[in-house]
């Protein structure tokens, strides 16, 4: 199992940091996108995880060679 980093965020948390829906949050968590930990009846989200999924879309702006602008 890997560690978890830093504080479990909720749901409502997780949709502000990325500026998705708590229904697509939810949906990636049901179709395990998304770690989660499970509390009881509650679901928490390790802020570790977020920032993984983050990363996984991060791509780089495309410099042009040569471009005087």
């Amino acid at each position: 199992m890997d560690t978890l980093k830093g504080p479990l965020l909720t749901v409502a948390e997780a949709a502000a940091r990325t500026g998705w829906k708590e229904c697509t949050i939810r949906k990636k968590i049901l179709r395990r996108e998304i770690a989660y930990v499970k509390l009881g009846r509650s679901v928490r989200i390790p802020e570790s995880a977020l920032n993984d999924l983050i990363e996984l879309g991060f791509r780089p702006a495309i410099t042009q060679a040569g471009r005087t602008d």
